[in-house]
């Protein structure tokens, strides 16, 4: 599974409405309104990185209202579920 944030920026007075056409795209699990330079975070998960081109290229950035969107691919995840599994040495 690849997983990728993709920040957006919208147009103001469609921001809502975006989110929610993007939060439907096939692909795209999460969509968070956010503060500071973007509008719009959005999560895609897909298979392969082909997939991630259809999503990102061929799906979001054709939404009514995208203006620009930034793509980071994860290479890791961490939570904090896992950091306390890291750094359990096993002492109950």
């Amino acid at each position: 599974m690849l997983t990728a944030i993709v920040l957006i920026d919208a147009d103001a007075a469609r921001i809502p409405e975006v989110a929610q056409e993007v939060a439907e795209l096939d692909g795209i699990s999460e969509v968070y309104s956010v503060t500071g330079d973007v509008d719009l975070i959005a999560i895609a998960r897909v298979r392969q990185h082909e997939d991630l081109a259809t999503v990102v290229a061929d799906r979001l950035g054709k939404v009514e209202g995208v203006r620009r969107t930034q793509t980071y691919i994860a290479f890791q995840a961490y939570s904090q579920h896992d950091l306390e599994q890291a750094f359990h040495i096993g002492l109950d």
